[in-house]
């Protein structure tokens, strides 16, 4: 086992255009609870998850996504962490301290290679939360982030030396080279994934669902609603976990999932996953094909908020 300072992603936090349009659709249709709203935030929680929030929506007139927010077991994991990035010359936007958002706590901020804003917080308050029924079709928590990179490689490395992120398997193909990084911060197969990709963005954010059941129940309430569906209902290899991937109204890309592989990570070897065999992509066979088309839905709108933190 690794001694890692982070633990686990916390939440998720985009702003938008159309605050209400966005707000709307993520509580009604998707399944999540708003536990606060002011000054043109909103935070957003999964019932089944005790974080204060997963999802922040800020109006602005821009989209972006704001930052990514990632758990540390204590305020000396995060003192140690920030010193530690300071030194290896990582510019942090904000020094340690108590936090002003929901659940409080202690965090800091900081730019990683690619611009992003990242929150590291220990010590917030959990939110009551409860567990999720049969057949309620709900997301139970936030499972994963995955981010777009034009230089993968250097965004893997990034993320191993200053967070102890590890890989756990990656994709490629043979005309396209290395298309995906799969990487952890706990035993849980990825808390995020590197895509490669044209620009900064990001890719998708995924919801983990009670389970199979629930997982096609809200795969079917999004589609009879309307919602484009880019690709699914399937069955990855990497990770072995299920996926409908979804358009938010803001174009980002949002995933409903299920049993997400959970590993051994004293005996896991990671593995290289050729996408050109369909196998690879989806172990089903119900998906649509994965193609070029689809690929680009997920590369998103260029991010023109790297190195520039948000307001609050």
């Amino acid at each position: 086992m690794t001694d890692r300072l982070i633990t686990h992603l916390r939440h998720v936090d985009l702003a938008v255009p159309d605050f209400d349009k966005q707000c709307e659709f993520y509580t009604t249709l998707w399944g999540l609870t708003p536990v606060a709203e002011e000054n043109g935030l909103v935070f957003l929680a999964a019932e089944g998850s005790p974080e204060q929030y997963v999802v922040r929506l800020r109006k602005d007139a821009e989209k972006r996504l704001d930052l990514i927010s990632y758990g540390a077991g204590s305020a000396a994991d995060v003192d140690a962490l920030a010193e530690r990035l300071g030194t290896a010359g990582v510019q942090l936007v904000s020094e340690p301290d108590v936090l002003q958002t929901a659940g409080g706590g202690y965090g800091f901020r900081f730019f990683d290679v690619d611009g992003r804003t990242i929150e590291v917080s220990a010590d917030v308050a959990t939110r009551q939360h409860r567990r999720i029924e049969e057949r309620e079709a709900i997301p139970v928590r936030l499972s994963h982030v995955v981010i777009n990179s034009p230089d993968p490689n250097r965004t893997q490395a990034f993320y191993e030396q200053h967070l102890d992120f590890a890989l756990s398997d990656s994709l490629i193909h043979p005309y396209a080279g290395e298309l995906m990084k799969f990487m952890r911060c706990n035993p849980q197969h990825h808390s995020m994934a590197i895509a490669k990709g044209p620009h900064v963005s990001l890719h998708h954010v995924s919801f983990e669902m009670r389970g199979l059941d629930e997982y096609m129940r809200g795969t079917g309430r999004l589609l009879r609603a309307g919602t484009r569906m880019v690709w699914g209902p399937g069955r990855h290899m990497a990770g072995d976990n299920t996926f409908s991937y979804f358009l938010d109204p803001h174009g980002n890309t949002i995933e409903y999932t299920t049993e997400l592989e959970q590993l051994d990570e004293d005996a896991w070897h990671p593995s290289v996953y050729d996408v050109s065999q369909v196998e690879n992509q989806d172990q089903w066979g119900t998906a649509n094909p994965f193609e070029e088309l689809v690929a680009k839905e997920s590369f998103n709108d260029v991010d023109r908020g790297l190195f520039v933190a948000p307001p609050v």
